[in-house]
């Protein structure tokens, strides 16, 4: 990244602390995690690099919220319009990345890192690294309540394809023992899938969102909505947010990202929504490759607002 101005009345987001490195007993929001996942994918990508590059690309932000003055019912998620708001009343901190996360062995260390972190923080975002990243944070989210946990995705893909790749995570989750009736899938798009895994998912039970359905409509509506049903038994909900669900104009740094898509405000707010339920207690952020992003790295600029959204969401939560 260049250098960047500096401005005591104009702080930064990001260079949040190393979790090791808080007291033990200090309180924590929000906790990030990389997960540079990307041997998997099914297309060729180098979404490893992508936990660094969003965590530089967090410097270029601030932490500042701007007074919205429109009506309550008109603002949805979101405090009253009193004045400015400011992130840091949140307590961040960074888990680091971990090693080799492809591997079953890397599975493993991703679910024990995301359930040690979790002990200690309200919430986690896991920066991927491509869509094999949602099993382990979402098991290691889960632990003991997979009976009563649910799913939310924002994504093109149905992601319930055979085998283990970017493209199975769903289909694992289920295998693993989630009820897909507690599992709701936004965005999901045409020629973005095959018919049998369509087919799959109405025969899961699996409710599923239309793109084309989020045209004219509240997206916190939407997502609260899909927070009813995910999180119907009680338990946690994953929120797995998949970039590619975003027109390519917007997310070229995402292999599998079309034109149509999502527009950037909308992935913004339906992250912001989601994470002002606190039954969201994690979430992914994934499908970016920052080495194939546009020269200005709007894609990779776009997952770190993602990150400012979620804590947005956690800050307006009651």
């Amino acid at each position: 990244m260049s250098t960047l101005s500096h401005d005591p009345l104009w702080p930064r987001a990001g260079g949040w602390p190393a979790l090791h490195e808080l007291d033990p007993g200090a309180a924590v929001d929000l906790a990030l995690l990389g997960v540079p996942a990307s041997r998997t994918s099914l297309s060729p990508t180098n979404a490893h690099e992508t936990p660094a590059a969003i965590r530089d690309a967090l410097r270029r932000y601030s932490p500042a919220l701007m007074p919205d003055r429109r009506p309550a019912v008109d603002r949805g998620v979101g405090a009253a319009a009193s004045g400015p708001r400011d992130l840091a009343a949140l307590r961040f901190a960074d888990a680091g990345d971990i090693v080799d996360p492809d591997s079953a062995e890397g599975e493993a260390r991703t679910i024990a890192a995301v359930s040690s972190a979790l002990d200690r923080a309200s919430a986690l975002l896991a920066l991927g690294g491509d869509n094999s990243v949602t099993v382990a944070t979402a098991l290691g989210a889960w632990g003991d309540d997979l009976a009563t946990a649910g799913l939310v995705t924002i994504d093109a893909h149905y992601d319930l394809r055979d085998g283990v790749s970017n493209g199975s995570p769903v289909r694992r989750l289920v295998e693993a023992g989630l009820d897909p009736r507690r599992i709701v899938q936004i965005g999901i798009a045409d020629f973005a899938n095959s018919a049998a895994y369509a087919q799959r998912a109405a025969d899961l039970g699996i409710t599923v969102v239309h793109r084309d359905e989020l045209h004219g409509r509240d997206l916190p509506e939407v997502m609260a909505e899909a927070l009813e049903i995910a999180g119907s038994a009680g338990g946690p909900v994953h929120l797995d947010v998949d970039v590619d669900a975003c027109d390519r104009s917007v997310a070229p740094g995402c292999p599998a990202s079309v034109p149509g898509g999502l527009a950037a405000w909308e992935l913004r707010a339906l992250v912001r929504a989601a994470a002002s339920d606190a039954r969201v207690r994690s979430a992914d952020l994934v499908e970016i490759d920052a080495t194939a992003d546009a020269a200005d790295g709007r894609t990779v600029r776009l997952a770190a607002l993602c990150v400012l959204e979620f804590a947005a969401g956690m800050l307006a939560r009651g």
